[in-house]
């Protein structure tokens, strides 16, 4: 048997999945007790495994998530007011499906950008594309844009993500050009696309928070009422890992 033609053929096709278990099948002499049938399954499921890895792979990369998190690593254990039940739902990301925003507050260190990059991660997983951006950042990114003319495709883009999260929302005052930036951006997400917002104010203050009542109501109209909420309380989780890390240490 030829193999080496085999296997250049594959890879010239781009079936690098399935060369590659070809290659494990030929090496694996029990694989001779399996009919064709089957073996030829197992390399198909090789490949549709070494694609799906490759597009996640892809939506994570442009997803530019603020920390590797997932899911499966979320701290249930320490009292800050996170409830499983409304977390586990979320990471089924229906309601990423259903357009629907999710908005998580709490005091400084609680974990909000944790548990937003973890739902984010697992949106990727699910085949959802992601956009991650600190809000302070992206506000000062597309007044810079608004003067060398990528204001345009910067603001289209924002509108493609099925899941777009605004992570430190309102950390610092919101210029009258900020808040109009919100609301385009906000605007053209509106019942097509899923917003995530993270902040240290509670949802009840961000109406004064972003300083103009007109615009404030146009952009929280289009945020908050179609919202799940996580409201997150406590200590923060960075001071009561570090007597363990201290102990760790031998300090």
């Amino acid at each position: 048997m030829l193999t080496h033609p085999t296997l250049d053929r594959l890879h010239a096709l781009q079936l690098h999945g399935m060369a590659r278990a070809f290659e494990e099948q030929l090496a694996l002499p029990e694989m001779a007790e399996l009919g064709f049938a089957e073996r030829l399954g197992l390399l198909v499921d090789r490949e549709a495994t070494y694609r799906e890895d490759r597009r996640l792979a892809g939506r994570l990369k442009q997803a530019r998530l603020r920390q590797e998190a997932a899911v499966e690593d979320v701290d249930f254990r320490t009292p800050r007011g996170l409830d499983k039940r409304l977390f586990l739902a979320l990471s089924s990301c229906q309601w990423i499906g259903q357009h629907l925003n999710v908005l998580i507050t709490g005091p400084t260190g609680a974990g909000k950008s944790f548990l937003a990059c973890a739902l984010a991660h697992k949106a990727c997983r699910e085949g959802y594309t992601v956009a991650y951006q600190r809000l302070p950042r992206l506000l000062s990114e597309l007044a810079l844009a608004r003067g060398d003319g990528r204001y345009p495709k910067l603001l289209a883009g924002l509108g493609k993500p099925r899941l777009l999260v605004l992570d430190d929302w309102a950390l610092h005052p919101v210029t009258d050009a900020g808040r109009r930036d919100l609301l385009e951006i906000l605007e053209d997400r509106h019942g097509r696309r899923s917003t995530l917002v993270t902040s240290q104010l509670p949802v009840a203050t961000w109406h004064d928070a972003l300083g103009d009542p007109t615009l404030a109501d146009a952009i929280l109209d289009r945020l908050v009422h179609n919202a799940h909420r996580i409201e997150l309380r406590g200590e923060s989780m960075r001071k009561r890992q570090a007597p363990a890390l201290r102990t760790e240490n031998g300090a």
